[in-house]
């Protein structure tokens, strides 16, 4: 059985550790990135510069050497190549040895411990930076030469005068430290290899429902109100990982929360007003909503062409709410739906809306009484009642 190392280089040969150097001297044949076999070369040992993982695997297969040891950058454990290596290795007597990771390298270079620091890694991958920021206190992000397009998403979300550090090249001879507020970032002109931690000790990781009204922007569109909201979300029942959308968005009210709840997923927000849509970008950049997509058109035209939904909420429907239901349980059969309803029709359509689909719907009615001060008194005042029609995955 073929012997295969997978070594973690730390950021350069200098960081390589003193079992990582004998497991590199012992092997027959070195293998990786070019980058990082060329930091050996004095060695003489032969070499492949190869990383990609099942390319790696042909070559070990038609090779009659015995022993291998396959460099990869940082840590092993941390977003590293290792992980599809092993995959692909599992004929072969693997072990690995770890590296100095990024992370703890970057963070010893600005002297500070690393324990509470979120990691990501943004590099070649999807990640909601801008949720990791608003959550975390300090937030490290893997990049891959995207810190321009990384800073325009967190400046768009409101943490543009948030402190960022940039390393750039770190344990090579041109490593570069840069200290600047992330509306900056767009403008460095650094390369690939990058890291960049961010700073947020006003970080708020509450998942909020039934927000207070006035913390919204308002505008002359509906809004769910905070108390029949708090009751929508929770029959909604959302998940951090669930692709959601809010139809009929209005001021954007639910799509913030939902986007609060889902936030290691995406919401979209359904509207074909102008101004409803203007509205929710505005309400998202005020709670720093990154995992936000606004639609201005018509809801069936859109759901054709999102992503199926886990989870959705029907505040408006322009009078198509059976469609938008055939729609929703087509793409997803599963969908947990939630319909709100203040005339009478409006509930006789969607309780039909359900049963159509063989799905007996939860029904409840919601009337919210406050106290208004009059004087030295208060007087309650009562809203409109609405009806809470929910069913789906999670009824």
């Amino acid at each position: 059985m073929k012997k295969v190392t997978i070594v973690g280089l730390g950021m350069s040969a200098d960081t390589l550790t003193t079992e990582g150097l004998r497991a590199v001297q012992k092997a027959d044949i070195l293998i990786g990135a070019p980058r990082l076999i060329a930091q050996f070369r004095a060695l003489g040992k032969p070499s492949l510069a190869e990383y990609a993982p099942e390319k790696v695997a042909h070559f070990l297969n038609e090779s009659e050497n015995e022993s291998f040891c396959v460099l990869v950058s940082g840590d092993t454990g941390f977003y590293s190549a290792a992980d599809g290596l092993c995959s692909v290795l599992k004929g072969c007597e693997l072990s690995l040895i770890p590296g100095v990771s990024s992370l703890s390298y970057f963070l010893a270079r600005l002297m500070r411990p690393w324990q509470d620091v979120t990691a990501v890694s943004c590099h070649g991958r999807k990640s909601n930076l801008v949720d990791i920021v608003r959550r975390n206190s300090l937030t490290f992000a893997l990049t891959g030469g995207n810190i321009a397009e990384l800073g325009d998403e967190l400046t768009h979300a409101g943490f543009g005068s948030l402190n960022a550090y940039i390393g750039e090249n770190l344990g090579l001879p041109e490593e570069r430290i840069l200290t600047l507020p992330v509306s900056g970032l767009s403008a460095t002109g650094t390369g690939g290899l990058n890291v960049l931690l961010i700073e947020n000790f006003g970080h708020d990781s509450r998942v909020r429902f039934g927000i207070p009204d006035e913390e919204f922007i308002r505008g002359d569109v509906p809004m769910t109100k905070a108390e029949v909201r708090a009751v929508t979300m929770s029959r909604l029942a959302i998940s951090p990982k669930v692709v959601c959308c809010d139809i009929g968005a209005g001021t954007g009210s639910v799509t913030v929360e939902m986007a609060l709840a889902a936030y290691e997923g995406q919401v979209y927000a359904l509207d074909k007003n102008e101004e409803a849509i203007q509205l929710v970008s505005a309400n998202c950049h005020a709670f720093h909503i990154g995992n936000v997509t606004p639609v201005l058109g018509e809801a069936l035209e859109a759901l054709a062409i999102l992503p199926p939904m886990d989870a959705a909420f029907i505040g408006g429907s322009s009078g198509k709410l059976g469609e938008i239901f055939d729609v929703l349980i087509k793409r997803n059969p599963r969908a947990n739906i939630v319909i709100n309803a203040v005339t009478l029709e409006t509930l006789h359509e969607a309780t039909q809306s359900f049963e159509a689909h063989g799905i007996i719907p939860n029904i409840i009615q919601i009337g919210v009484t406050r106290a208004k001060p009059i004087g030295n008194r208060h007087m309650l005042q009562s809203g409109s009642p609405v009806f809470i029609i929910s069913g789906g995955q999670n009824e």
